[in-house]
């Protein structure tokens, strides 16, 4: 092939990119047009549902008048049109995740709106998909995945230097990966598991999250006179890092931590370009004991964190269960802080009543203020909790988190956005 016509052929990939890119946008428009218009006419029949102008057999007559008169029109069948006063109920008074349907494709809204049982959660959802760009099916795969139970119940656990060299990095990583679709034996090697990866790495990334790109596998590392290999090599376009994975078919053990932070000071020295952030770390286990992580992550130096991956679906009952069980035990948490509130107010009423400086309590008050980083709730997620574990969590909780005054409701909950 002569240099010219690979130049042509670069020159035209170009030309068909940017037609590519704009049939994309057009679709984007078209569709936050489309769900705009479903917005409206959910909130016209919502409205006349409401004030009972309208019984729900005028919704039937309307599908058929629409039918009948505009036979082009589709999608406005009975079932549909109750759907868009669904779409509308569900998110009226919520600009936030109002704006957020808009932008994703109807048919992820209708399976957000039937799956989801709470606002949190099909806010996080609407987040996801919105940030991801996920497709129908991969925000199925998601729900059915348990995504959102899996999130609140268990943060990534990362060292100290991931947050302080990536402020972000908690909202990118997850605590555990989703990997049911490599189809992998319940006994597997790392080198299976490693082949399976890459033979899916379209699905991998898509777990991964947005902004991942593949960079290689078995990456050669050579220090002094060896060679090492690193099972995965990934970059982060908005952290602007390398991610190193190792992977781990068996149960985490502190001794891996030490030969990943060797990888990552490679990787820095040698790789890293002088305009690039300094390398995370990602131990990749079959499974871990949250103790044992927490205790070697507390002194690690380099920015690492451990997670573990699933091959099988996990049972979404046994995690709403938990999930469930995780907010009853928070309650007590929100009702002491009602209690320790009435406390405060007639404390306060009381060095009126004395006409003692109020210095000293406004500054307990303020530096109470300082302490509060996050509800009860969320602040309890710093560890993934489960049975036991959760409930000695939330009565800690319940014993040293500070009350807020700005507390009105003893079953307020805690919002989680990805």
């Amino acid at each position: 092939m002569s240099p010219g016509h690979v130049l042509r052929e670069s020159e035209f990939r170009e030309v068909v990119d940017l037609i590519l890119r704009a049939r994309r946008r057009t679709l984007q428009t078209v569709n936050m047009s489309l769900v705009a218009l479903y917005w409206e006419v959910g909130r016209y029949i919502s409205r006349k549902l409401q004030k009972a102008v309208w019984g729900t057999g005028v919704v039937d007559e309307l599908a058929r008048y629409i039918s009948r008169r505009h036979s082009d029109l589709r999608g406005f069948e009975r079932r549909n049109l109750f759907r868009m006063r669904q779409f509308y109920d569900a998110y009226k008074g919520q600009e936030t995740a109002a704006q957020l349907a808009r932008h994703i494709s109807w048919s992820a809204n209708l399976l957000i709106l039937s799956r989801c049982k709470s606002k949190e959660e099909r806010e996080f959802y609407l987040h996801l998909a919105h940030r991801e760009v996920r497709d129908k099916r991969e925000t199925d795969r998601q729900l059915r995945g348990a995504l959102f139970e899996r999130a609140v119940l268990g943060k990534p656990k990362v060292s100290p230097a991931v947050t302080q060299l990536h402020q972000d990095a908690e909202r990118i990583f997850k605590d555990s990966y989703l990997v049911d679709f490599l189809g992998l034996p319940e006994t597997h090697s790392e080198q299976e598991l490693q082949t399976a990866i890459i033979v899916n790495l379209k699905r991998f990334l898509l777990e991964l999250g947005r902004d991942f790109a593949f960079v290689g596998e078995q990456y050669l590392l050579p220090v002094g006179g060896q060679d090492f290999r690193l099972d995965l090599l990934f970059y982060h376009r908005e952290l602007q890092s390398l991610i190193a994975i190792e992977l781990k078919v068996d149960e985490f053990k502190p001794e891996y931590l030490g030969k990943l932070e060797f990888y990552l000071e490679a990787l820095d020295r040698d790789v890293r370009k002088p305009h690039e952030n300094p390398s995370i770390g990602v131990l990749l286990c079959a499974s871990k004991d949250n103790e044992v992580v927490e205790y070697a992550l507390s002194r690690a130096a380099s920015p690492a964190l451990i997670a573990e991956y699933q091959t099988r679906l996990p049972d979404r009952r046994t995690l709403q269960r938990k999930l469930h069980e995780f907010y009853e035990l928070a309650k007590p948490a929100d009702r002491t802080a009602q209690v320790a509130s009435g406390q405060r107010v007639r404390q306060a009423a009381m060095i009126k009543t004395q006409k003692m400086p109020a210095l000293s309590l406004g500054s307990q008050y303020s530096m109470k203020q300082k302490v509060i980083a996050s509800h009860p709730i969320a602040a309890a997620t710093d560890r993934s909790i489960t049975g036991g574990s959760l409930r000695r969590s939330m009565a800690r909780q319940a014993r040293k988190v500070p009350s807020n005054p700005n507390t009105t409701s003893p079953n307020a909950k805690a919002e989680f956005r990805p």
